[in-house]
This record gives structure tokens, C-alpha cells and sequence, in this order.
């Protein structure tokens, strides 16, 4: 199957899924009449939604590469040796920044908001394991990184594949803003997302690539991400939302300016899999 037709298959049951499941729950959201028994299972079967990128990146792995290219799937997520500077990076940068951004607003005179997450400190590492598994990162990063990051790689540079994976994330998210939901950035127009999630999935490509396409680093950076936004509610605030964006756009800058676009590596040749043993 040609690169071509492996992205188009995946972003086909990728959207379909999702959609699938999201966009019955966004039409009675919006107000459209349903039985009480008929919206409960709608419901149900948004709740899967999320699923949709590993559903898409476990099919078009299998119907392109079999059980060689499963096992090298499986092998990029238990690619645990990522090194303390990478480990840093995945775990604390989100931190710093989310919350940075967050006392950047207050700083300016912004009323300090309540971190209840704060409050109950030994929480917190059970809120990671639950955004991990299923919050968000194990649903979606197989998918993003591993398949259509890969994928856009074989044919642009890295910082441009990012944007792109980027827009389409960002875009992926479109029905649950259709949706009565907490998250502040689904309270938010549609763009900011999507804008977000480009800036962030350079990042996202940049640790990928230098810890030699492990997804596991990636599913701890998805994970944190989500988790700092629960830890340090910095969307709540407009000064703190404008930091943020600043401040991942200067990330972003100089990871490029560091790094270099074509690979986002010290190298400019693009890492490679790891031979698989026989």
C-alpha cells in the first residue's frame, strides 16, 4: 500500500470513528430531540470517541505491514531508555509553562484562582495514571506520532509534518466543542486549539524524533500536558491563555533554531527504526 493511500486510510477511520461516536452526542447537545433511553446510549457510544487514531494507526500498521510493523509499534512504545534530559523534558516542561503562564497572570494583577488539584497533593500521581490510560494520550498518540507524524516525515521535513499533524489534531476535536464540557479549551473558539495544538505538536515531533520515535515519551508528554491543564488552571484566565500561547510559541522557536526543521535533531538525517531480531 503507497504512503499515500496509508494516510488516507488513516485519516478516514481516524475521523470516521471519532465523528462516528462524537457527532450524535453534539446533535442532541445542540438541542435535537431524542428519547430519554435513546440519549443515554448515545452517550455510551461517545464516550469511545477518543479512540479513534489508535483504531486507525492498529488497522493501516496491519493492512500495510503486518505483524513486522506491529511489533515495531510495540516496540516504539515500550521504548522506556529515554535518557534523564528527555525524561525531564517530557514530564517537567508542560509544568513550567502552564503554570509559568499562570503566574505570569497573576503577576499582572489577575485574582489567584483556586488549584483544588493543589489541595490534595496525593491525588495527583493517580490523576497521571488515569489521564495516560485514559485521558486522552493512549487513544491518540499511536496515531498521531507513530503513524501520520511517520508518515508526513517520509516526504516533508519534520517541522512542516508537525504542523500539519498539528492542524489535523486540532481539527480532529472539532464535535466535542459541540458538547456541554468542562475543559476550558473546549469553552473557547475552535481556533484556538487548533492553533495551539500546531505550536505544541513541534514540540511533540522534537521529542519524538531525539528519543528515537519512542512513543512512550510522547504519551508521558500528551499526559502531562493534559495533567498540568487539570493542576494549574491557566485557560480560565485571558492573560494567563495569551502567556501560554507566547510562551510555546518561544519554545517552539527555539527548538527550531536549535534543532533545525528538517529533522528537529542534531542530525539531519531522520532516525531511523530499529532493525527488528530475527
Amino acid at each position: 500500500m503507497s504512503s499515500n493511500r496509508q494516510l488516507a486510510l488513516f485519516l478516514v477511520i481516524a475521523f470516521g470513528f471519532s465523528w462516528l461516536c462524537w457527532v450524535p452526542d453534539a446533535l442532541v447537545g445542540q438541542g435535537f430531540a431524542v428519547s430519554t433511553r435513546t440519549a443515554s446510549a448515545i452517550r455510551f457510544i461517545s464516550s469511545f470517541g477518543a479512540w479513534g487514531p489508535l483504531v486507525a494507526a492498529l488497522a493501516v500498521t496491519t493492512i500495510a505491514e503486518g505483524r513486522s510493523g506491529l511489533l515495531d509499534l510495540w516496540r516504539r512504545v515500550s521504548r522506556f531508555r529515554l535518557g534523564v534530559p528527555w525524561y525531564l523534558v517530557a514530564l517537567a516542561l508542560f509544568p513550567l509553562l502552564i503554570g509559568g503562564a499562570l503566574g505570569i497572570a497573576i503577576l499582572s494583577g489577575e485574582p489567584a484562582p483556586e488549584l483544588p488539584a493543589l489541595e490534595r497533593p496525593w491525588e495527583l500521581p493517580i490523576a497521571f495514571l488515569f489521564i495516560l490510560v485514559l485521558g486522552g494520550p493512549l487513544q491518540e498518540e499511536l496515531g498521531w506520532r507513530a503513524v501520520l507524524q511517520e508518515r508526513l516525515q517520509e516526504r516533508w521535513d519534520a517541522f512542516a509534518a508537525s504542523l500539519m499533524v498539528g492542524f489535523t489534531w486540532g481539527l480532529w476535536h472539532l464535535p466535542l466543542f459541540f458538547l456541554p464540557r468542562e475543559e476550558f479549551y473546549y469553552n473557547r473558539p475552535v481556533w484556538g486549539l487548533i492553533l495551539t495544538t500546531m505550536l505544541i505538536s513541534v514540540l511533540f515531533a522534537w521529542l519524538y524524533n531525539n528519543t528515537r520515535k519512542s512513543v512512550w515519551a510522547v504519551l508521558l508528554f500528551h499526559t502531562s500536558f493534559n495533567w498540568s491543564h487539570y493542576v494549574f488552571p491557566s485557560l480560565g484566565s485571558d492573560v494567563a491563555g495569551l502567556s501560554l500561547f507566547c510562551l510555546q510559541a518561544l519554545m517552539l522557536v527555539a527548538v527550531v533554531y536549535a534543532y533545525g526543521p528538517r529533522t528537529l535533531t542534531r542530525s539531519s538525517k531522520m532516525p531511523g527504526p530499529t532493525p527488528i531480531p530475527h
